[in-house]
């Protein structure tokens, strides 16, 4: 499986953002999906993830009513549409497949495939 991130870049405060994330394979709708984020000189964290089987979805505190996590399984995609950025929210942001039917979608390591990182820069 492979993972395409697109649709970071820089806004202001207060602005929005809506990051896409395209698999590839047949099998995407058995896929929960997860994005990540790495803040600069920070770990990697957390930020919301969606489960395959019931679109359950699932937000770190620190974006929650701000991000919504959504997917389109007749084109392989998962959005994260972040609308309300704050300068916090500056970081490289990953999204990652899980394909086991794991049910904690919140630890990096229920992950079985990464994408490359797109970078959100968030200017006050």
């Amino acid at each position: 499986v492979q993972l395409q991130a697109s649709g970071g870049g820089s806004v202001q405060a207060g602005g929005c953002l809506r990051l896409s994330c395209v698999a590839s394979g047949r099998a995407f709708s058995r896929y929960s999906m997860g994005w990540f984020r790495r803040p600069p000189g920070k770990e990697r964290e957390f930020v919301a993830a969606i489960r395959w089987n019931n679109g359950n979805t699932y937000y770190a505190d620190s974006v929650k009513g701000r991000f919504t996590i959504s997917r389109n399984n007749a084109n392989n995609t998962v959005y994260l549409q972040m609308s309300g950025l704050k300068s916090e929210d500056t970081a490289a942001y990953y999204c990652a497949a899980e394909v086991g039917g794991s049910k904690n979608l919140i630890w990096q390591r229920t992950y079985d495939y990464w994408g490359q990182g797109t970078q959100v820069t968030v200017s006050s």
